[in-house]
């Protein structure tokens, strides 16, 4: 059984929550931007902060 996931703000391929700009799950202002890791290492700047001041408060190596 395959699944999937399918975003509410995405209509006809557009973001309604991003300016109705083409869906690109991960950019800047998505409900995925800085929560998960993508395979394009370019939408990832905003997760390795989040987890690099994660580290800083626990003293751990990042």
């Amino acid at each position: 059984m395959a699944g999937s996931w399918g975003c509410p703000h995405e209509i006809d391929d557009r973001c309604t929550k991003v300016n109705n700009l083409p869906c690109n799950p991960g950019m800047k202002g998505c409900e995925l931007y800085g929560r998960y890791r993508f395979v394009d290492e370019s939408k990832n700047e905003r997760y390795w902060e989040k987890k690099a001041r994660e580290a800083d408060k626990t003293g751990e190596p990042s």
